[in-house]
């Protein structure tokens, strides 16, 4: 167990808690201590209610003196990505465009969930605008940067969740994902993201993105993703695509054996190749797992070369999601204060044709049964997370890459958003130059439970590295 509070673990705090050894508010101190240190060179919180978090904490704490703590999660600190509401905080989606002057009187089903598990919230990460892209930076927060190397981008859309996460800035958070943005994030810091089956955490209000959108749990560890998925998958009615039953306990049997389990790994899903240093660490957290009693079959590519057709169906969903926020927001196509790229995008959304989308619906359902027959053979499949390490922030491709767009970097995790299957990224290593590399696990519609049991498996025979700052 860490010496460094801000660094403990969402289970060691709680058994603390009820101990007596330590208090939420030495740790939500602790938190709020790394925010003010570091939060102005790496950029991961836009607010931050000091006061609110405080006050909250010193409620959880008389409720643990008197052995009434209200959930999993109470006297925990958690942060909430800028696109989720919360009650009495502005959510401006990382735009000028929005006004910080209306009601803020709602709270989306995840955060209500985080209050009535005593969760302490200290505040909001940063987003891109809207966000419509893997790396986070936009015109109302400027640039947020990665730990582990100040002039590399953490990722996005979650970036500031995941920059908190890896800083010591807060204990879990929550963020949300429609192409990778919890997954990719996840890689890029070395910490934990989860994008769980379509429907299984509740969004309300709906997502301008669909199906294609999911908020998900983040943490440094895989037990702490679990406990925080167990608050934050409640059923909620307000989302019409919600997962209706009893509560799951993602914790239960997390530490169990997974030899019996079918893993397929693929190195080049779809087509793609991995840079060399992720392509090496992905392949040894593989070797590892093998000489440790994991059955795991290397498939090279079990879904064709359909690397463009996946692309390009995603892209049509995401280019209507980005259309609808134009629609929302009709000063965002005159205004000078937005991303220049969100403009191109809904400008090029403009030109879709019926056709265009009927075909991508079709793609879609076609890749989604094609995948379903893969996890008829196989429990479980295994990729790179990101196809390349960390680089330059202020940047949406790598200078000087063949990329154009940033959904071609990241083509592992696109499809299982197509397709709704759930899918977490766990850390496998370091490049040379000491950056985190991410391993994405991904398993069958509804089957979260596996998924974060394979990746505790793999946690746990992996080599770990301490995050920045951490001692």
């Amino acid at each position: 167990m860490t010496t460094d509070l801000a660094f403990i673990s969402a289970t060691d705090a709680a058994s603390l808690y009820r101990s007596g050894k330590i208090s939420p508010v030495e740790v939500t101190t602790a938190c709020l201590e790394k925010i003010y240190t570091h939060n102005s060179a790496i950029n991961a919180f836009c607010l931050v209610d000091v006061s609110a978090a405080l006050e909250a904490a010193r409620l959880s704490e008389k409720r643990f003196r008197e052995g009434k703590p209200l959930g999993l999660i109470d006297g925990i600190p958690v942060a909430i990505k800028d696109l989720l509401l919360t009650k009495a905080w502005p959510t401006l989606r990382g735009s000028k465009i929005v006004s910080e002057n209306q009601p803020w009187n709602e709270d989306s089903p995840a955060v209500a969930r985080l209050k009535e598990s005593g969760a302490i919230l200290l505040g909001k990460t940063t987003t891109p605008e809207f966000g419509w892209k893997a790396v986070t930076d936009s015109p109302l927060t400027g640039i947020t940067r990665n730990p582990w190397d100040t002039g590399k981008t953490p990722g996005g859309s979650s970036g500031g969740s995941a920059a908190a996460l890896a800083s010591g800035m807060t204990i879990l958070a929550l963020g949300s994902d429609g192409g990778g943005s919890i997954r990719i994030p996840a890689s890029f810091t070395g910490t934990v993201g989860l994008k769980p089956t379509s429907g299984r955490v509740p969004l309300w209000p709906m997502s301008v993105f669909g199906t294609l959108a999911h908020h998900g749990p983040m943490a440094r560890n895989v037990r702490d993703t679990a406990i925080l998925m167990n608050v934050i998958s409640l059923y909620d009615a307000r989302d019409i695509y919600a997962v209706p039953g009893l509560p799951e306990d993602f914790c239960e049997g997390l530490n169990e054996k997974i030899a019996h389990v079918r893993v397929a790994y693929s190195p080049n899903l779809l087509g793609c190749k991995a840079n060399a240093d992720v392509d090496e660490s992905v392949a040894q957290a593989v070797r590892i797992s093998q000489t440790q009693g994991i059955r795991v079959d290397i498939i090279a590519n079990p879904l064709g070369n359909l690397r463009e057709q996946v692309e390009a169906t995603w892209r049509v969903h995401w280019l209507l999601g980005l259309m609808k926020i134009s629609q929302s927001y009709p000063a965002l196509m005159k205004s000078k204060d937005v991303d220049p790229g969100l403009i191109a995008l809904i400008e090029e959304g403009k030109n879709l044709s019926v056709q265009q989308i009927l075909d991508a619906i079709s793609l879609r359902e076609e890749l989604t049964f094609s995948l379903n027959e893969l996890f008829s053979k196989q429990d479980l499949l295994i990729t790179p997370t990101v196809a390349i390490p960390p680089f330059e922030i202020g940047l949406n491709v790598p200078r000087a890459s063949a990329f154009k767009h940033w959904w071609e970097w990241t083509p592992f995790t696109l499809p299982f958003n197509l397709s709704r299957h759930p899918a977490i990224s766990i850390p496998c290593g370091l490049t040379a130059d000491g950056l985190p590399i991410g391993l994405q696990i991904v398993g069958r519609l509804g089957e979260d439970k596996l998924v974060l049991q394979a990746a505790r498996a793999f946690e746990t025979i992996l080599p770990s590295s301490k995050f920045p700052g951490q001692k």
